[in-house]
């Protein structure tokens, strides 16, 4: 079609959409008021860059006139949606600050800073009386919220509710490649303040429309940035957006659990401080707009079926209002499971609110273009009954349609109903009060007996940022435990043949100490916290095959602390006292000038030995006792050290310190602080991301630099003592890993700060082409590193990379055939407790794990390692005689069989006689892989999410050291340093980095 004569044709067909469609009886129609005049210049634009009539809707195929109020074009210089323009987030607040000035129906609050320091806003879109009794009605939903403010009296919620406005709160761009929601949002906050129709009037002045244009502020500036380069440059390749926020990109809506990013603790003490009723936050993957909170099961296990109800009575609406409007491709079912409670919108859903995301269609920029979607996504569907075209001209102003659309009819169908919303609201606040004497459980119990209690505090800060009310028992307590019922066994029989009765167990009891945290279940957020810590079990046999994210997080396992799940209701009875702020006991106590603390895999320890560098500290090489004290392996023992200071530095960590008169008598290392060099790639730096936000909380140092950077060094040596490389993630073979992006065509993709990308740098990386990846020559010099004495840490597929590329010898990671786990907590055993990686680790330990490589060992060079599939067979050949008897040879005289080496799974197969015949492959006994922790038994693996397949890793080395020359490569199957929730694994990589030039202690040669 001639582009000309299309927009002609265009044009013309928009006039029918002018028409209001017929709507039921009693509805309100969505058509605009006759008698507010149109700003015809702006309609204009709008129909000119709608590239289809069936793209809009007769909301948002006009923009209304104001004599007093800016639009979009202000500040934009042309409509909202219009091709070749994204504005940055400064661009966004501006025009909100001018609708705010403008008109009394706006306000804008600053809702906090990102990590590199700019803004995020809300925006309270409402009628100028409703913006006025803000206080007031924040009082009154904040009863409904907690409705033990009102006894659980539903006359007086019924009263509340009656008076009260309801808050819906959108955010938008989290996903800094999803281009539209700004422009999107800041045209609808316009329509919003200034329409008159009666449809847009019933929603401003129902409700208040709450609105976070930007979340991923950082990200957004970086691709605006990248968007102007290509325009520039509109003949070349753009670079891929590498970073987003300073830490990490996709996985910033992964957060909500941890609640370890700004823009999450933002976004929810946004929603929790105006008591808001929804969050729904505002994405672009799929064509044209999927309602996905409805999706597909399993469900959380925690949410409320009020809330079920309440997205499939929204979704249904939603889609059956814009199929009404001819608007092809909008669907609420789909393949999206609402099972981890990571995302960002489910902030409302653990908060007793409703949680809503929409997928549009973007083209990651303004760009308008010609896009071809796949069969899967056109194809028809019972819940898709009118799909989105094969191959359309897409535009961001398209994009804006369906996102204002959307969003516009959905706040009307919430402010028709919303005092059902309100009422749903306190409903759900008030069935999570009333948990312990519903489902339960009664309360989660922290002993303050634990011996981690640094770890035992930041888990229940995470719970703190999440606006759960915590205690402090007064005194000790008595509960009662539930009986766990044993699997089912054949019952025994009497002489007679009758079936004896087995006795039931007997109930057991469980004395907690004074001072030990108690979390009731008897209050508003109730959710959330049972949600984190509760086990979690995805079936196998689940109808779902493709689970969307993780499907395990138990808080307690993953951060390496007790957590006790209480259902008997006398613990509420407990004397116990509400606490704010939470702190570990620390500080140093006792007489004399040695100091000792005990090591139980307390991140702090490594922030200690880096905030006193001058101190003299040493680890204990085996267990101790002093000062009438036990001392675990691994103990600090501190020397030279001020005692004021370390006392203040301990009281700050939550560290306890024993002053000792005499130093103890027990075999010792240094502990430096080890110079360290954190790599990424050019290919993917989302999961390093959560690394480097680990390291920057604890205080460790480091120097961040690519894999080329590594290339370019000559002597690394010189410079670090351990090289930390943790996962790629998004293209992660060795290959690509040493070659990079390609670079046979195209052209450099830069990323660096330039007068047009005066943002991409910001706290990261920079390069003049991200192309090349670490090279043979990297490749070499790292090997060179570790053979020279240096340590080399990697994780999940890093380590795989080492072993392939040949950086270790002895290990071989093989793929899986049967093998399912997704995001899970798995059980752990420790092999080598004096292995300084060990130092402070229980013989059980809890870990993450996403299908990760399997490790098998061999003690001969060039070897791969026996991997068992299945159970191992002990029956001896087809013969003569019992199992137990030896076969013959007839005509032979018998001889005596050698006997058959045995080796566990986790190590590797004996060296054999024949094998050191001439043995040069035959790895030395102190060059051999020694495994530190290994996976549980196959019975033992899951503790919490989904294991299919489990025998394929189950025994399987988890963490393994490997010499190399002088120096080690530590290898990682699982994941220890994940989304801020592993706390329990980071000592793994803290203990490497502490004893880097002792990992050889407590090593046991084998006698071949």
């Amino acid at each position: 079609m001639n582009r000309r004569a299309g927009l002609g044709l265009v044009t013309s067909l928009f006039a029918i959409l002018v028409v209001p469609a017929l709507w039921a009886d009693g509805e309100t129609s969505p058509a605009r008021d006759p008698k507010q005049p149109v700003d015809e210049a702006y309609t204009a634009r709008i129909q000119k860059y709608t590239t289809a009539p069936y793209f809009t809707s007769p909301l948002v195929n006009y923009l209304p006139a104001s004599k007093n109020v800016p639009t979009p074009e202000a500040v934009l210089g042309d409509i909202a949606g219009a091709p070749g323009i994204l504005p940055y987030a400064e661009d966004v607040y501006k025009y909100m600050r001018l609708l705010e000035k403008a008109s009394p129906r706006v306000r804008v609050f600053s809702i906090g800073t990102t990590e590199e320091g700019r803004e995020m806003i809300a925006v309270a879109i409402s009628s100028a009386d409703n913006l006025k009794n803000l206080e007031e009605n924040r009082t009154r939903l904040t009863k409904l919220a907690d409705p033990r403010t009102i006894k659980l009296d539903d006359a007086e919620a019924d009263k509340l509710v009656a008076q009260a406005v309801p808050i819906y709160y959108i955010t938008g761009t989290i996903h800094s490649p999803e281009t539209g929601a700004p422009t999107a949002l800041m045209e609808m906050a316009y329509r919003l303040a200034v329409d008159e129709s009666p449809y847009i009037r019933e929603i401003r002045d129902g409700m208040i429309t709450l609105i976070t244009p930007v979340v991923e502020v950082d990200g957004r500036d970086r691709m605006v940035d990248l968007y102007k380069w290509h325009l520039a440059h509109p003949e070349d390749f753009y670079p891929p957006l590498i970073y987003w926020g300073k830490y990490v990109a996709h996985d910033n809506n992964r957060d909500a659990m941890g609640v370890t990013l700004k823009l999450t603790e933002n976004v929810l003490n946004t929603y929790i401080g105006w008591k808001a009723q929804v969050l729904h936050d505002l994405h672009e993957s799929v064509p044209y707009l999927y309602d996905n909170t409805v999706g597909d099961g399993p469900y959380n296990a925690w949410v409320d079926p009020i809330l079920a109800d309440e997205w499939q009575m929204i979704g249904a609406r939603n889609v059956a209002d814009m199929t009404r409007f001819g608007m092809p491709g909008v669907f609420t079912h789909g393949d999206f499971d609402t099972w981890s409670p990571g995302y960002l919108m489910f902030i409302a859903a653990m908060h007793n609110g409703i949680s809503r995301l929409y997928e549009t269609f973007g083209n990651g920029g303004a760009d308008t273009q010609e896009r071809t979607v796949d069969p899967e996504d056109y194809a028809r569907t019972w819940y898709r009954q009118n799909p989105p075209l094969p191959k359309t001209l897409w535009s961001q102003r398209d994009n804006n349609n369906y996102e204002q659309t959307g969003l516009l009819t959905s706040l009307h169908f919430f402010s028709e109903n919303k005092r059902l919303f309100l009422k749903n609201f306190y409903l759900k606040a008030k069935r999570s009060v009333m948990k312990p004497s519903a489902e339960g459980p009664a309360a989660y119990v922290l002993p303050a007996d634990d011996p981690r209690l640094s770890l035992q505090v930041e888990l229940l800060r995470v719970l703190r940022k999440q606006a759960v009310e915590i205690s402090r028992a007064k005194s000790p307590f008595t509960v009662s435990l539930p009986v766990k019922k044993e699997p089912k066994s054949k019952k025994k029989q009497d002489s007679k043949g009758v079936a004896e009765k087995e006795a039931a167990p007997a109930p057991t009891t469980r004395e907690f100490p004074a001072g030990s945290y108690i979390i009731r279940m008897d209050q508003p957020y109730a959710r959330i916290a049972d949600a984190l810590l509760d086990h979690q079990y995805w079936s196998p046999d689940d109808p779902q095959k493709t689970p969307y994210d993780d499907t395990g997080w138990t808080f307690g396992e993953l951060f390496g602390v007790q957590v006790a799940r209480v259902t008997d209701r006398k613990v509420l009875d407990a004397a116990m006292e509400q606490v704010t702020e939470i702190h570990a006991p620390g500080g140093v106590k006792g007489e004399g000038a040695i100091f000792a603390i005990n090591n139980n895999a307390e991140p702090s320890l490594a922030t200690l030995r880096y905030k006193m560098k001058d101190a003299g500290m040493e680890a204990a090489e085996e267990p101790f006792e002093s000062g009438g004290k036990r001392f675990n392996r691994g103990s600090f023992v501190i020397r030279n050290a001020n005692r004021s200071e370390l006392d203040h530095v301990a009281a700050g960590l939550g560290l306890q310190v024993v002053a000792l008169a005499s130093a103890p008598s027990v075999k010792s290392h240094l502990v430096r602080a080890a110079r360290v060099a954190f790599v990424h790639t050019w290919l993917s730096t989302q999961t390093e991301g959560w690394w480097r936000l680990a390291l920057d909380n604890l205080g460790i140092p480091y120097d961040y630099m690519s894999t080329q950077a590594i290339a370019k060094i000559d002597d690394l040596n010189a410079k670090y003592d351990v090289i930390l490389f943790p996962p790629v993630g998004f293209a992660s073979s060795p290959t690509a890993i040493i070659n990079g992006i390609p670079m046979a065509w195209g052209n450099p993709l830069p990323w660096k700060n330039t007068p047009e990308t005066p943002n991409l740098v910001g706290k990261n990386d920079s390069t003049d082409d991200m192309r090349p990846g670490l090279g043979w020559d990297g490749l070499a010099k790292l090997q060179a590193f570790v053979q020279r004495g240096g340590v080399l840490l990697t994780a999940t597929d890093t380590s795989r990379f080492a072993t392939e590329v040949g950086l270790t010898t002895g290990v071989s990671t093989s793929s899986s055939q049967k093998l399912k786990i997704v995001g899970s907590v798995l059980g752990a055993r420790l092999v080598d407790g004096a292995s300084p990686i060990a130092y402070g680790y229980d013989e059980k330990v809890s870990v993450y794990c996403d299908n990760g490589p399997i490790f098998s060992l061999s003690s001969i060079a060039g070897a791969r390692g026996r991997r068992r599939l299945g159970p191992e067979s002990h029956s001896r050949p087809t013969g003569r005689g019992s199992l137990g008897d030896p076969d013959f040879t007839v005509g032979r005289s018998g001889v005596e069989t050698p006997e058959e080496p045995s080796w566990e799974t986790w190590e590797a197969p004996p060296v054999t006689d024949e094998q050191r015949r001439n043995g040069y492959r035959v790895i030395p006994p102190a060059n051999r892989p020694r495994v530190i922790f290994r996976y549980a038994d196959d019975k033992e693996l899951l503790v919490s999410g989904l294991v299919e397949g489990g025998d394929e890793i189950a025994q399987h080395p988890a963490v393994v050291d490997v010499p190399s020359g002088n120096g080690h490569v530590v290898l990682f199957s699982i994941n220890p340093v994940y989304r801020g929730e592993t706390h329990g694994t980071y000592s793994l990589v803290l203990n490497t980095i502490l004893n880097f030039d002792n990992l050889n202690v407590g090593r046991k040669l084998a006698e071949k």
